[in-house]
């Protein structure tokens, strides 16, 4: 027994030795145990800031505010035995909180090591060749398309991709990537554009389809064709039969025109030789061409220049009556013509030059208008078609061989005027050869006609 007015115990400790800080004991009739950790079971320490305030902030609410010893607090009923079996229930219900604690740890684990292993499972190590530059790289893209994008790879219509841009991809895959080119391409004189992902003269020329066995280029075959391109001049051999001084020559050649071609083959053109086909054309495979040996020479003619004729209407004149006003002249030029002769054989003459000498004089016609009159008094009834017929065969513009007389009844051109005719009885309509023959009738009666005459009255 102690003397003092308190009765003194010692302090329950769990297996292990250690003392357990002191906890303040609720009231007796309290529900509430104070914790007392399993020393078997391992603890979660984790404890959120503004959780582990708020429990403290209870548990001060919660205490009294005098401490009282464990021998103050009325012991449960069964003793000290009592108190070790609700501490150790009290520990079992812990224990689901602790593992609740555990788990969302656990969880982030589990989804970490799930997010490392799907990582490792998307990588691919992948080839990329771009134009010929190779690089081994590593990629999360699904396509081809997908990683020349990531890539920053553009490629147009032109460029080639292999594989195409939709095939999935594996780790350990090649992708390559040819840009195209364009070459303005002259083949045998014939320009155009074309496109090649070739990287070189001689790639291009395959990947095109061109013969270049003993061809022309303009560009060595290693030559690197850049991104923008290349002019790129090919001529192939072709086979070109040339005839010349009565040989037959044929040769193999590239040259670019027909000129080259015959000097190729050892003839020479001198002064105006020229060729069945322009020097400057482009020789085609198989074509045959003739040279032509020229000689000339130039030569000078004087020719007429034909005059024209002018027709006024005359109202003095009777219709069907044309009088020449004033007589035209032929004009003179001088024309140069080049004569030629091609391998010993005569061409026509060429007209080169053209020179006036003289012009011509327009010739004027005066054309009658005046209504002639067709009756004569004293000799209408006469028979005027029997005596045209007999000094003229009944032609109007009839003339006898001397070039004296002329028209239906032969007249001369004194005795035609002086009956009022112009210029040449001839030249005039029958019907007016008819009235004045009457006029001359009604003067001199049938004497002007002493042989056909008497035909009058017949």
């Amino acid at each position: 027994m102690s003397s003092s007015p308190y009765e003194t115990y010692e302090t329950y400790q769990p297996y292990g030795g250690a003392t357990p800080p002191y906890e303040p004991q609720p009231p007796s009739h309290g529900s509430y145990e104070p914790y007392e950790p399993d020393p078997y079971v391992a603890q979660d320490t984790y404890r959120p800031a503004y959780t582990y305030e708020q429990e403290q902030a209870r548990a001060q609410a919660a205490a009294p505010t005098e401490p009282r010893l464990p021998r103050q607090a009325p012991a449960p009923d069964g003793g000290r035995a009592a108190a070790r079996r609700a501490a150790r229930r009290k520990k079992s219900d812990h224990r689901p909180e602790a593992l609740r604690r555990l788990l969302p740890q656990a969880l982030v684990v589990a989804f970490l090591a799930g997010g490392t292993s799907a990582f490792v499972a998307n990588d691919k190590a992948i080839q990329l060749t771009v134009d010929g530059k190779e690089r081994t790289l590593h990629t999360f893209a699904d396509d081809v398309s997908e990683l020349l994008a990531d890539e920053g790879v553009d490629v147009g219509e032109h460029d080639l991709v292999a594989p195409a841009g939709q095939t999935a991809l594996a780790s350990g895959d090649e992708v390559a990537v040819r840009y195209g080119r364009p070459v303005q391409l002259t083949l045998d004189g014939q320009r155009r554009e074309v496109w090649t992902t070739a990287g070189t003269v001689e790639g291009a020329l395959k990947q095109l389809g061109v013969r270049a066995e003993g061809a022309y280029l303009s560009a060595s075959r290693s030559k690197r064709i850049a991104r923008h391109g290349l002019d790129l001049d090919v001529r192939t051999e072709r086979s070109v039969t040339i005839m010349a001084d009565g040989r037959r020559r044929t040769i193999r050649t590239n040259a670019a025109s027909v000129r080259e071609a015959v000097d190729e083959a050892g003839i020479s053109l001198h002064g105006q030789d020229t060729t069945s086909v322009p020097q400057d054309s482009f020789p085609r495979d198989g074509q045959t061409i003739t040279v032509m040996r020229v000689t000339g020479s130039k030569e000078v003619r004087e020719e007429p220049i034909p005059y024209a004729t002018e027709r006024t209407e005359d109202d003095s004149l009777f219709q069907g009556t044309e009088v020449v006003a004033r007589a035209g002249e032929p004009g003179m030029k001088r024309v140069t013509y080049a004569l030629r002769t091609v391998n010993g054989v005569k061409q026509k003459p060429r007209r080169v030059r053209t020179e006036i000498v003289r012009e011509p004089r327009t010739q004027l016609v005066k054309v009658g208008t005046k209504a002639m009159p067709t009756s004569v008094a004293g000799a209408d009834s006469l028979n005027w078609s029997g005596l045209a017929a007999c000094e003229s065969g009944g032609r109007p513009s009839a003339t006898d061989a001397t070039g004296t007389y002329g028209g239906l009844y032969q007249f001369d051109t004194q005795t035609w005027q002086s009956l009022g005719g112009s210029g040449r009885p001839q030249d005039a309509s029958a019907s007016e050869q008819t009235y004045r023959a009457k006029k001359l009738y009604v003067r001199r009666g049938a004497s002007p006609w002493p042989h056909c005459g008497p035909r009058l009255h017949g």
